[in-house]
């Protein structure tokens, strides 16, 4: 006699359910021994999500190799991830000072990341400068250091560590990019065009490496929000409704803890593209590429209260 519909539904859940949790078990356990002994670069570890990215590979046992702007905030981490680890099971990290904003540097930066053990197999590639401004007011100056910080630092850092890379025929680069790498955004005009280049030279960079094993990732996601998420509040009627309401899902974006866990799994399960954003931005993507008319009248209304570029 065949069991009712009634019984074998939760049943089914119930299993579904163990094998979700026997999954992430495993890949949690995975995720500890793939990066054991890997070198592992990240260029603003002292930045919330670089220092989250640290503390992960750090207890997987990577080699890390630590940059940043600060010395004293490099070995602030420096000593938060050392005091209390085992040095059985993990390595000490390296420090090495990276200024994007200071390209006449970086080829020095670029020889002392690979002489700290001769290779690299993990380039994390988080630095970023923002930039919100009317685009009459953002003077040529500006505009080339957000490129520089933005697009030339991280593309002279791959190209740095790509013979080593190509040698060995194994190496994963990572770049944390924005959403608006894909979609602009008003008022964010330099930053959307550095975000854009970046994703460009890394979808190149991509499809040429592939022959030698090499994976390129790039992570697009909404604005990193370290604050405590604010409480809904019912909005007031507005005139631009469907740009208030837009940006209303937006206002929570991205913790850094979960950024960085997606950074880890990107590196685990060598994944090619993700994008970590609320449904709404993955509907704006959607309509960009398809309705673009219909994008392009709600970022017009979202520019005349400002709400809409606040908040992306």
């Amino acid at each position: 006699m065949s069991l009712p519909f009634v019984v074998v539904l939760p049943l089914l859940i119930v299993v579904a359910a163990g094998v979700y949790y026997i999954y992430n078990e495993v890949i949690h356990f995975m995720s500890k021994s793939l990066v054991r002994n890997k070198v592992v670069v990240i260029t603003d570890a002292v930045s919330g999500v670089g220092t989250e990215c640290a503390h992960l590979f750090h207890k997987g046992g990577a080699r890390l190799i630590l940059c940043g702007t600060s010395w004293d905030k490099l070995e602030s981490l420096y000593d938060s991830l050392t005091n209390d680890a085992d040095p059985r099971e993990t390595f000490a990290p390296k420090l090495v000072i990276l200024d994007f904003s200071d390209m006449d540097s970086m080829e020095d930066v670029v020889g002392e990341v690979v002489e700290c053990y001769g290779c690299v197999d993990v380039l994390i590639c988080n630095s970023s400068m923002k930039l919100k401004a009317p685009v009459q007011s953002v003077t040529l100056e500006l505009d080339r250091n957000i490129m520089d910080i933005n697009y030339f630092g991280p593309s002279t850092l791959a190209k740095g560590v790509l013979p080593t890379m190509m040698s060995r025929r194994s190496g994963h680069i990572v770049l944390v990019n924005s959403i608006q790498g894909r979609l602009a955004v008003p008022f964010r005009s330099s930053y959307a065009a550095s975000k854009h280049a970046t994703q460009a030279f890394f979808d190149c960079l991509r499809a040429e490496v592939e022959e030698y094993g090499i994976v390129v990732s790039t992570i697009s996601h909404t604005f990193i929000n370290a604050a405590d998420p604010p409480p809904v509040e019912e909005p007031d009627p507005k005139p631009n409704a469907l740009a208030a309401f837009i940006a209303s899902q937006l206002t929570h974006g991205v913790r850094p803890s979960v950024l960085a866990n997606e950074i880890v799994q990107t590196v685990n399960r060598k994944r090619k593209e993700v994008v970590l954003a609320h449904p709404i931005p993955r509907v704006a993507l959607f309509l960009r590429s398809l309705f673009p008319p219909a994008l392009f009248a709600v970022l017009a209304a979202g520019v005349k209260d400002s709400v809409l570029a606040e908040q992306m």
